[in-house]
């Protein structure tokens, strides 16, 4: 890609689209996606621009098409990177080129600020560089391997396959070519459009100062009206681990495959922790997962919970110690095999001790905010955590806002996702440039890329219930299932359902919960829905392609009842 183009329709109401690359994946169970929150306030908009959906209700698209139909000039141009303010260096300075960084880098050219962003090591961040999307190739590959292995699936449409194999390094370097495919691809978007991109090491050293310069070397320092913190995360390991990046592994070692161990411990049974579960299994390792938990797969709804280990784990060669610690994980050593400690979680009792080929530490991530200068505007992180506000202001110390200083992403732990980072920056940009902007985090969806896939968005039925009992409502549950789908049983993928949790008195949906084939694509209908508060009676009205899987989903609203069908106004959703 070598640039981003802006399409503007123009009216008395621009809507404008920009076309970009990106990715985006997730890394931890859903409880963990929200974190460090400060007390949830009403949002005075979402998601989309404000001047698209003024005065909208769910009941009608009307007002909707007819700015669309009013909009007959459409102009395409090249942005390019504006003029800073008097005073500064720049408009806006980003510290770290992730994909949060990379967003709002390319929504400030778009809105004419003079924009630098600081990167310490690669452009893509860990998302495209020891994240989402090389584990994306690695997935792809694993999904090929389960079809082809399976003789009865096979067989049912008629085929016949020689025995399956594959070769371990074609497959890492798969995925290395993906990672260095999309990293050049981000790479030249923000050099097409001005960006100046600045090598080094980003320290904040005042309010709107910033210095950056390799480690050891010289410094530069420049100044900003606006600064963003962008600096993501890293692999979390626990206490008593040791990491020895060849029997003892993070999640950026076994991105690269370097081998394919016979028994393999996962700790943590998280999405980071099940999606390697599926693509091992699927290489012909055995998995055990340790979980301190009770359960697997913590934060997943329960009731798509039960259906994934029933198809995930149960049928594989997989089998799981729940409800403890692993206090003492040793690498393999002259001829000796990784030893892992486990304690009963609750009592601290020593339980069992694993001799294991390999041990993979999917206990999540950690935030990367360390010489970040953050002491010098007066501001103490949180669990390593960024403080922010809703609106992703930094907090200070004494609980006031750093002004013109904002986080982003990972680092400030509101929902540790790549698009979410991606769209918290997209949001303070539009802050800058005067729009005030909240971002619903509640209508941001997640996915799990195992085979099948799982996705949510929205609250959890235990979630829900809690607030219905707090606010004095009732909750409804909707199901479908891929079984009475005509696509997913013409691919003979008829394994899953779609739950919907909704308001029955007056429509609002609470949460989407989606597992089965592509379910990772079908979230978006429901995420888009929560996101413009669109109401069950509403989005039921919606006409879908015959035969799709997006069937499941127009089914699911179907299927829901409402006692009050008429259409409300959109409601104004919860900033988390």
């Amino acid at each position: 890609m070598n640039s981003a183009i802006s399409l503007s329709l123009s009216s008395a109401s621009p809507i404008t689209v920009r076309s970009y690359d990106g990715a985006a994946s997730s890394s931890s169970s859903s409880d963990l996606f929200f974190r460090n929150n400060s007390a949830p306030s009403q949002l005075r908009f979402c998601g989309l621009k404000r001047e698209a959906f003024s005065g909208c209700k769910s009941s009608s698209n009307a007002v909707l098409l007819k700015q669309l139909r009013q909009n007959t000039k459409i102009s395409a141009s090249l942005s390019g990177n504006g003029t800073p303010s008097k005073g500064f260096d720049y408009d806006l300075v980003i510290i770290g080129a992730g994909v949060g960084g990379h967003g709002a880098a390319l929504h400030a050219v778009e809105k004419g600020l003079k924009t630098a962003i600081i990167e310490g090591d690669v452009v893509g961040g860990t998302c495209v560089n020891r994240g989402c999307v090389p584990s994306k190739a690695l997935l792809a590959v694993s999904g090929r391997m389960r079809e082809l292995q399976n003789e009865h699936h096979m067989k049912s449409f008629g085929l016949q396959v020689a025995a399956a194999g594959y070769d371990r390094q074609g497959v890492a370097d798969h995925a290395e070519n993906l990672a260095t495919k999309i990293r050049n691809n981000l790479t030249n978007s923000l050099k097409s459009l001005g960006v100046d991109i600045l090598a080094g090491v980003g320290t904040v050293v005042g309010p709107q100062k910033v210095k950056y310069g390799k480690v050891g070397g010289s410094e530069t320092v420049i100044t900003a009206k606006d600064i963003i913190i962008a600096t993501g995360s890293v692999p979390f390991v626990p206490k008593g681990v040791e990491v020895d990046g060849k029997t003892v592994i993070t999640s950026d070692h076994a991105l690269k495959l370097e081998t394919v161990p016979e028994w393999i411990v996962i700790v943590g049974s998280g999405y980071i922790g099940l999606e390697f579960s599926d693509v091992y299994t699927a290489l012909g390792s055995e998995v055990t997962f340790v979980e301190a938990l009770d359960q697997l797969m913590p934060g997943f709804d329960p009731e798509i919970g039960k259906l994934a280990q029933r198809v995930l784990i149960n049928p594989r060669k997989i089998d799981y110690h729940t409800g403890v610690f692993a206090t003492k994980i040793t690498p393999a050593k002259d001829g000796k095999p990784v030893t892992i400690e486990l304690i009963d979680a609750k009592t601290k009792e020593p339980k069992d001790t694993l001799e294991v080929d390999a041990a993979l530490i999917a206990t999540g991530r950690a935030p990367f905010t360390q010489g970040l200068g953050l002491e010098n505007v007066n501001v103490e992180t949180q669990r390593g955590f960024i403080p922010v506000d809703e609106r992703m202001r930094v907090i200070d110390s004494k609980g006031e806002l750093v002004p013109h200083l904002y986080c982003i992403g990972d680092a400030n732990g509101k929902m540790m996702l790549a698009h979410a980072a991606s769209a918290q920056g997209i949001s303070v940009v539009e802050q800058v440039s005067g729009k005030d902007h909240v971002l619903n985090h509640l209508s941001i969806p997640a996915a799990c890329f195992t085979h099948p896939e799982i996705s949510m968005v929205g609250l959890t039925e235990p979630q829900a219930r809690e607030k219905a009992e707090k606010e004095g409502f009732e909750i409804g549950i909707a199901k479908t299932s891929f079984k009475a789908n005509t696509k997913a049983l013409a691919e003979n993928e008829g394994e899953g359902i779609a739950k919907l949790i909704y308001r029955p008195d007056n429509g609002e949906i609470l949460g989407v919960h989606i597992f089965g084939m592509h379910a990772a694509d079908l979230i978006h209908e429901a995420s888009n829905a929560i996101a413009l508060g669109t109401r069950v009676q509403d989005i039921k009205y919606a006409v879908h392609a015959h035969p799709t899987l997006s069937e499941v989903i127009d089914e699911l609203f179907k299927s829901a009842k409402v006692k009050n069908d008429v259409s409300c106004a959109v409601a104004e959703p919860i900033a988390v």
